[in-house]
């Protein structure tokens, strides 16, 4: 029986074409997606749903998904699909990730002209009558310093075109390595140094807990007087609030925003203020673009459901379902080797190597190899995935290796990330043991064995006596209930560290009392 796939967001007609002509049964009903209880009464007779935005991929719609093999999104952003509830039921998640990249970057480049020459409020003027030439004084972006925060995949097209209007290019991002930098053709610097010398700023990076607010009121104080600020990437990289009042002052010049903290938005302090241009989420609204991603995700989703190929998907790699069970378990350890790396690294990283000794180097190490970078990056670029891991790290200039070594040492299995920066070194090693369970085993040379939990706290030291009962003792004092406590150090009163599973999140005030204790180097809350 030919597979089916239902289509409840508009997309264009040339991917319902698409799967006609692949052998896949496709119900198009564009309306559908606003339609919670409608599709939730039909999705039981569908393998597949192709969706853009409109559509909410919910717990209730997937409980009742006894058929569905994959949601492909039209897009790269799945903030409506409910990942871990897919990923429960078994059914992929694909999104199309780069569809949208030149469109999106095109819009900033438009707002970024129309901020610079005032165009929406002279054409509203002109054609109101008034003709106030003298009114609409702007200023050219020929030889001015454009700064890029987050030069990844649109970050990187953005720069491109600024350097064919012959602007000074400046981009912080974290990720980004000079020599990248140099291909791309732009000077690589701090956040502060960007905030002091661009004269337009553009966003073009994901929204995660180090980003968001990047540009908060300390932020925006530190830019040049008279700045031009351009979001069209994510709604709360930048406090709203406090750019409407350096706008007000004259400490920013203009901004022009694409996206927004709430939305649909209907209210926002920035509407009303004379240098301000706001558009409703039309980053990827071109033809093109829509054209793109609704082929892409139709030919994507074809291949799976028609020859069990999984490319661009978000919560598995991309491998046979005949790999899955032997990889299923390693992938998870590669993932949280790379989680653990990534949460204790704050710093520019120039390589990743990874590892594989004994019965795992047999096996598919390209896609493990992803899972540890995704692991790695999510950190800091919360978009990123098994299948994308890889191309983001090289557009940052990030070198990957991978080294086999099929002769086992004290484990069956063992695989060992190694994060090397301008500044440090630090590995991780871990195994999966016959209960299938992933584990630490090493960390910086040093033995422990400690599975991974949802909340653990993470402490360096020196091997001191009375360490354990202090550090326990505080603990205790805050509530903090100890699950599990691994210990490990690399020789009496040198180097130890302390792994403790603990339940529910670790109080910024208690880490401050651990980091007191006269032997603690640093305490790290872990989330996985």
């Amino acid at each position: 029986m030919a597979p089916r796939v239902l289509i409840s967001d508009a997309l264009s007609p040339a991917a319902v074409q698409i799967f006609k002509d692949r052998g896949v049964e496709v119900d198009f009903q564009p309306a559908l997606g606003k339609d919670k209880d409608k599709l939730a009464e039909i999705i039981g007779n569908y393998d597949g749903l192709a969706i853009r935005s409109a559509t909410k991929v919910t717990p209730k719609i997937l409980a009742n998904a006894t058929r569905l093999k994959v949601v492909g999104r039209a897009g790269i952003g799945v903030d409506n699909v409910d990942i871990p509830a897919a990923t429960a039921k078994g059914v992929i998640v694909m999104n199309t990730p780069f569809g949208n990249s030149i469109t999106t970057a095109e819009h900033a480049i438009a707002m970024m002209f129309a901020l610079a020459r005032e165009i929406p409020a002279a054409d509203a003027s002109t054609q109101a009558g008034k003709w106030e030439k003298n009114r609409f004084m702007g200023v050219e972006l020929t030889a001015k310093t454009l700064g890029i925060i987050g030069c990844g995949n649109i970050g990187s097209i953005v720069a491109d075109r600024a350097l064919g209007l012959k602007m000074k290019v400046i981009a912080f991002d974290p990720f980004l390595s000079p020599e990248r930098a140099l291909d791309l053709g732009v000077e690589k610097v701090e956040l502060d140094d960007l905030l002091a010398r661009a004269d337009v700023i553009t966003l073009h990076t994901p929204l995660t807990d180090k980003t968001r607010n990047v540009l908060s009121a300390e932020a925006i104080a530190k830019t040049k007087k008279g700045v031009r600020i351009v979001n069209c990437a994510r709604g709360g990289l930048v406090d709203e609030a406090a750019l409407a009042e350096a706008l007000q002052s004259g400490q920013v010049g203009g901004a022009a925003f694409d996206v927004f903290v709430t939305e649909p938005a209907t209210e926002n302090p920035l509407f009303g203020l004379p240098n301000v241009i706001c558009t409703p989420h039309l980053g990827a609204s071109t033809t093109e673009a829509q054209e793109n991603v609704a082929l892409q995700v139709a030919e994507q989703m074809s291949d799976y459901l028609l020859r069990g190929a999984i490319s661009n998907a978000v919560n598995f790699p991309s491998i046979t379902a005949e790999e899955a069970p032997k990889l299923k378990p390693f992938i998870e350890l590669a993932e949280k080797l790379g989680s653990f790396a990534g949460q204790l690294t704050d710093t520019d990283i120039k390589t990743v190597r990874i590892t594989y000794d004994g019965a795992v180097a047999s096996l598919k190490i390209k896609a493990l190899t992803s899972a540890a970078v995704a692991g790695l990056l999510r950190p800091a670029l919360q978009d990123v995935n098994v299948v994308s891991a890889p191309s983001v790290a090289k557009e940052r200039g990030i070198v990957v290796e991978e080294t086999t070594r099929e002769v086992a040492g004290d484990y069956e299995s063992l695989v060992t990330l190694t994060v090397i920066t301008d500044k440090m070194e630090r590995s991780v090693s871990g195994t999966v043991f016959a209960d299938g369970r992933p584990r630490i085993v090493e960390i910086k040379g040093i033995k422990v064995d400690a599975e991974f939990a949802p909340s653990m706290l993470y402490v360096t030291n020196e091997d001191r006596p009375g360490f354990v009962g202090r550090f326990a003792s505080l603990l205790g004092d805050a509530g903090i209930n100890i699950a599990t406590f691994a210990l490990g150090r690399d020789r009496q009163g040198g180097d130890a560290i302390a792994l403790v599973e603990v339940d529910g999140k670790v109080p910024a005030e208690l880490l401050d009392k651990v980091q007191q204790i006269p032997s603690v180097k640093q305490a790290k809350p872990l989330v996985f």
